[in-house]
């Protein structure tokens, strides 16, 4: 498998002191997020990142993880689609698509190796959202996601009454195939549609099939100072 690392960020919602630097570089306990992930990163021969916002401060770290380096020189115009596409004439095989801005227990690769379209959720998000948010901000900013049968059925868009019992976490495995058919997609769509709608938009058009694979290890996305700030105490962080 290939891995395809998003890292055009700047964190726009984190403090300007935060972003001196490309936000996969925001440090929880004196180590990057980008090294948080090292030993998940030993799972892939051929790894991409694409960059954007100060990219060549991510130079040096992308060099010491073999990371293949593509810009996205319209990051501040565009999205994580828009990113994630940029690597499509460098794949010839499954590729595993990774957020620049979590960090997540290294065991889910084993969720990634069978030979499906595959969207890792998380069983315990709510705990962990608790302890970033209170709950109207938490209805506000997580995202609708129904399942039936281990098949993503939808996903994104405002929760409207009930909290859903799983959350994306920013992983997912395409097959290779299927990669290059939503790289056609995407030329249709619009280039600052956000992930999340764009999968959603996927699966309703017939172009994907996703396998959903529960895990309940830790997993922690930083968008905000309270979010540093809850990483920085959690116990797997240290």
């Amino acid at each position: 498998m290939i891995l395809i690392y998003l890292a055009a960020g700047k964190g726009s919602r984190l403090p300007l002191k935060f972003r001196n630097n490309p936000k996969c570089l925001v440090k929880i306990n004196n180590k990057s997020l980008i090294e948080r992930n090292e030993v998940f990163f030993k799972n892939f021969k051929k790894k991409i990142i694409i960059t954007g916002y100060k990219n060549f401060k991510l130079t040096k770290i992308a060099k010491r993880y073999n990371f293949k380096i593509l810009i996205n020189k319209s990051f501040s115009k565009t999205n994580m689609v828009y990113s994630m596409f940029i690597a499509r004439k460098k794949i010839n095989d499954d590729v595993v698509v990774c957020y620049g801005d979590i960090i997540f227990d290294n065991k889910v690769i084993k969720l990634l190796k069978s030979n499906d379209n595959i969207l890792p959720v998380n069983v315990n998000w709510l705990k962990y959202w608790r302890k970033r948010m209170n709950k109207k901000k938490i209805l506000l900013d997580a995202e609708n996601l129904e399942i039936k049968k281990n098949i993503i059925t939808h996903i994104g868009g405002k929760i409207e009454k009930k909290l859903p019992n799983y959350q994306f976490t920013g992983i997912i495995k395409f097959k290779k195939k299927t990669f290059q058919i939503l790289a056609n997609f995407f030329k249709k769509q619009d280039i600052k549609i956000d992930m999340t709608n764009f999968l959603n938009l996927c699966i309703k058009e017939k172009k994907i099939k996703f396998i959903t694979k529960k895990y309940n290890s830790f997993w922690h996305e930083i968008d905000t100072k309270k979010d540093i700030t809850v990483a920085r105490k959690s116990k797997h962080l240290i």
